[in-house]
């Protein structure tokens, strides 16, 4: 057995594969693959219809919130963003928690002005900005829930007079949260959701047109809104798939049961690491991801030797981004405490190994 502790694309619930594995040979017993089917059917209809349920049963949406799947990852969100809610002449709040937040921020100056309101760069991105101060004149503030790179999550919503946009790419459906709290929420699917190339924006209807701009008809969030999610042909096969995993989701018994498991996985792997001596952690304990653990050797030249007593226990995708070097475990909704537990015993096989 293989344990994934890939980054993405995420792992996914076994049941997920089978049932997605069948259908790509026969979708719903039409006699056609999911791939080639009309995404006009009502076969496929109802998969939009369905999906769409589930994300605002499972996030409990209020009314007055659309809920769209859409194309282009997180990274076209960071020009979508300021493209349908950042007015000419105004400017937009960032705060900047790592790469994926900067990155936000840069294309947002390629629409308009951006104040980044506290970064935590000076430290490489190892903790949140704490009592940083959100103009009442900007337009929005952005920010990111979970930092991948660097292993460090938002737990409390900043309070703000203004509406307040986030990149949940690599937490959403992890965890309870408010959707009230926020006016709009992107993700891209691939962490928590299902596959790679359907991005989910829960939109606040009174954004709708609140920059004034021209845009391009595929741009507007209030087109795709309108088109119930099919302006253009959809991803048909990433919408399907994440609908078989809300479907795990739900029958698990929803997000409340699964922030718990996500709790206990990552405090046993955290537990490990504070224990272990010959492992450290590389963000702020009050910080720390349940998403993405990342942590070090105190001996850099010792990774290689754990990086290939991973690989002989199976144990994948677990080396750190370039950025921070060491390691990172990302331990997304459908990883097994078995796996936690695997790469535990490894650690400490290690550990026994330099006795």
């Amino acid at each position: 057995m293989k344990h994934n502790f890939g980054a993405g694309p995420c792992i996914l619930p076994k049941e997920v594969f089978q049932e997605a594995s069948q259908a790509v040979l026969d979708f719903d017993n039409t006699g056609l693959s999911i791939l080639e089917i009309s995404h006009r059917s009502k076969e496929f209809e109802a998969v939009v219809i369905e999906t769409e349920r589930l994300v605002r049963e499972l996030l409990n949406v209020p009314h007055g919130y659309s809920v769209l799947f859409l194309q282009g990852g997180a990274s076209q969100q960071f020009a979508m963003v300021p493209m349908n809610i950042l007015p000419e002449g105004a400017k937009a709040a960032y705060l900047d928690t790592g790469v994926w937040a900067s990155k936000a921020a840069k294309e947002a100056k390629k629409v308009g002005q951006v104040e980044v309101v506290a970064s935590s760069s000076d430290r490489n991105y190892c903790y949140v900005p704490k009592g940083y101060e959100i103009p009442s004149d900007a337009a929005y503030f952005h920010f990111t829930s979970n930092n991948t790179i660097y292993g460090t999550e938002v737990f409390e919503t900043p309070k703000a007079s203004i509406p307040i946009v986030v990149d949940m790419s690599s937490d959403i459906l992890s965890r309870n949260i408010n959707v009230a709290d926020y006016d709009l929420i992107y993700a891209g699917a691939q962490k928590n959701m299902g596959p790679a190339g359907v991005t989910l924006v829960i939109i606040k209807d009174d954004l709708f047109g609140k920059s004034g701009r021209t845009l391009p008809t595929i741009f507007g969030y209030e087109a795709h809104a309108k088109a119930g999610s099919m302006y253009n042909t959809p991803p048909v096969f990433s919408i399907y798939v994440s609908m078989l995993n809300l479907r795990w989701l739900k029958a698990k018994g929803g997000i409340a049961v699964i922030e718990q498991e996500n709790i206990v996985k990552a405090r046993t792997l955290y537990d490990e690491i504070e224990r272990n001596p010959y492992f450290r952690g590389t963000a702020d304990v009050a910080d720390r991801s349940r998403m993405n653990v990342t942590f070090v050797m105190d001996t850099p030249e010792l990774e290689a030797e754990f990086l290939a007593l991973a690989k002989e226990r199976n144990l994948i995708g677990i080396k750190g981004h370039r950025s921070v070097g060491g390691f990172r475990a990302s331990i997304y909704n459908a990883l097994s405490i078995g796996s936690i537990n695997a790469l535990v015993d490894a650690m400490q096989e290690f550990e026994e190994g330099k006795k």
